[in-house]
């Protein structure tokens, strides 16, 4: 066929060929489209199984996942070695970081557990954290209209921040990044110095604290770095970052403002600031000691613990700031990740709740105990000898009485849940918890 033939070709179709397409093309309302999420795939690294992604910064992802030994909620920051490379000394920042975690243990401070590798995949997992973290102070900060905390939840914080401080300045370590959006909190309020990607480790047998260079947050940033001074004292950066905190979360603001980081420096510079007149005499006074323009006269962390704020009790004057809900779950309670995971893992289903309720026989044991020298209704009919025993009660999960006498003992039919799935060893650890709890509501 010639080029010309194919230019005169009609390629209109015919009603008759309509119709007959229209058996295979549907149109469906959007309202019929019922949408199944994806269901979530156990993923094992080394013992850890591997949960929710919690957050996502430039270094790499954090997800939550848990021990499977010892069933401890932990965090993870994934690291791609590719992305790293990208990022001006990334590398460099993240074996330095591993290198000091290594050598620290202290409440107030991040711990590093584990750190494991993917040579295939290219991939780092540090920073396996010994206490599970709900969120950040960031997180919380940014979650209430007003911005900051009331003045008690301020100075818990504040102490435990100095706490951290001071051990990782007796451990020769300059954090050199204090902010809220490295401090993080744990599930009992405790509260964890992290990020030390930029941190510095000074020489064991260095006659000061003399650093050289910074890479930190610029609203944080003491005057002799904005003015480009060549060398510094590290340890009154942390202290002057630790005021710019303590502003900051009791007030909403910041000492030093700027349209662009020129600005910013510019102001930072000239060290010329204003404390709102809410915060008090005491309060002002801390914060203009630990944002003195001078760095020999701004305030140690010893001067800064026998400061009559930090050592005065504030009562609560208004209700806390809680922890936000999760940003993707909304869970106010943020709870764990990892169980539909493990549901995954070990085969769990709703039929295995069903199978719970479908048996006559089985019953769930408990025990009751009397204290030493008194009498409960059940035991009226025994002897004083029996007194303050453990007797074992039964309690029928399909809600019958278990009936007989206390000594007898009830045929137990035992059902295995394994019987559809042979690969399975029981049924999971959630499953269990969830039927025993709705035995004892019952």
């Amino acid at each position: 066929m010639s080029a010309g033939e194919l230019h005169h070709l009609d390629y209109h179709l015919n009603d008759h060929e309509l119709m007959g397409m229209d058996t295979f093309i549907h149109r469906i309302d959007s309202t019929e489209v019922i949408y199944q999420p994806r269901r979530k795939r156990a993923k094992l690294i080394g013992k850890y199984l591997m949960g929710d992604l919690l957050g996502e910064g430039s270094y790499g992802k954090v997800k939550e996942m848990l021990d499977s030994e010892t069933l401890c909620r932990r965090a993870v920051k994934i690291l791609k070695k590719k992305k790293l490379r990208r990022i001006p000394n990334g590398e460099a920042n993240v074996k330095k970081e591993i290198q000091l975690l290594r050598r620290l243990l202290h409440k107030n401070v991040i711990q590093l557990v584990d750190v494991l590798y993917n040579e295939e995949k290219q991939k780092i997992y540090p920073f396996v954290c010994e206490s599970y973290c709900v969120c950040g102070m960031q997180e919380m900060l940014d979650s209430v209209p007003e911005k900051r905390f009331p003045v008690f939840q301020a100075h818990g914080y504040f102490c435990q921040l100095l706490d951290g401080l001071e051990y990782l300045h007796s451990q020769g370590i300059v954090h050199k990044d204090i902010k809220p959006g490295n401090l993080l909190l744990t599930t009992d309020g405790a509260l964890k110095i992290s990020d030390l990607g930029v941190a510095e480790a000074l020489h064991p047998f260095a006659e000061d604290d003399t650093c050289r260079t910074s890479q930190g947050s610029p609203a944080f940033q003491p005057p002799e770095i904005a003015n480009g001074l060549d060398t510094f004292s590290g340890f009154k950066v942390d202290i002057w970052s630790a005021g710019v905190t303590l502003y900051n979360i009791t007030t909403s603001l910041y000492p030093f403002e700027g349209d662009n980081i020129y600005k910013l420096f510019e102001n930072i510079g000239k060290g010329d600031y204003s404390v709102p007149e809410e915060c008090g005499p005491l309060l002002s006074d801390l914060l203009n000691g630990m944002l003195e323009y001078e760095p020999v006269k701004r305030f140690s962390i010893q001067h800064i613990r026998q400061h009559n704020w930090v050592r005065k009790k504030h009562p609560p004057s208004e209700p806390p700031v809680p922890f936000p809900a999760n940003a993707e779950s909304r869970d106010p309670w943020r709870s764990m990740t990892v169980v539909p995971y493990l549901e995954d893992l070990h085969g769990y289903t709703q039929e295995d709740d069903d199978e719970l309720y479908d048996a006559d026989d089985e019953f769930i044991y408990t025990q009751d105990f009397t204290v030493p020298g008194q009498v409960t209704e059940e035991d009226e009919d025994l002897s004083p000898a029996h007194y303050g025993r453990a007797v074992a009660k039964p309690v029928c999960v399909n809600g019958t009485d278990g009936g007989g006498a206390l000594n007898s003992k009830p045929k137990v039919e035992r059902r295995s849940s394994s019987s559809s799935n042979p690969s399975r060893k029981g049924l999971s650890t959630a499953s269990k918890i969830r039927k025993l709890s709705t035995c004892k509501q019952q």
